[in-house]
């Protein structure tokens, strides 16, 4: 859903009509964001640090424009579509994490 978020509200971010391609789509970003994505905030810790956690952002849409590379169903033109891209579906996923969770405490 926040895949679609993002190629809704960006121009530069095109996805596929295909639902099995967007599964698919939606697999690989969260493999590369299980496995790559750590490795390279691990490595760019120093960066993070000095921006005050802002170069997060660019770890993010780095992340996506990697899934752009290997999937065929997504298409990002250029790194600015993918920065807000990362931005809208942190947006997204945090909105729909928050709506789903169970964090009411009954007595």
């Amino acid at each position: 859903m926040a895949l679609y978020a993002a190629a809704f509200f960006i121009d530069g971010i095109t996805l596929s009509e295909n639902w099995v391609s967007v599964i698919i789509v939606a697999a690989v970003f969260g493999i590369i964001n299980a496995i790559i994505k750590p490795i390279v905030k691990i490595l760019s810790i120093p960066f993070i640090l000095i921006t005050l956690g802002l170069f997060t952002l660019v770890v993010n849409a780095l992340m996506l424009w990697l899934t752009s590379a290997l999937s065929s169903a997504l298409a990002i033109e250029s790194f600015g579509a993918a920065f807000l891209g990362a931005i809208i579906i942190s947006i997204v996923s945090w909105l729909l994490s928050s709506f789903l969770s169970d964090d009411e405490d009954e007595d």
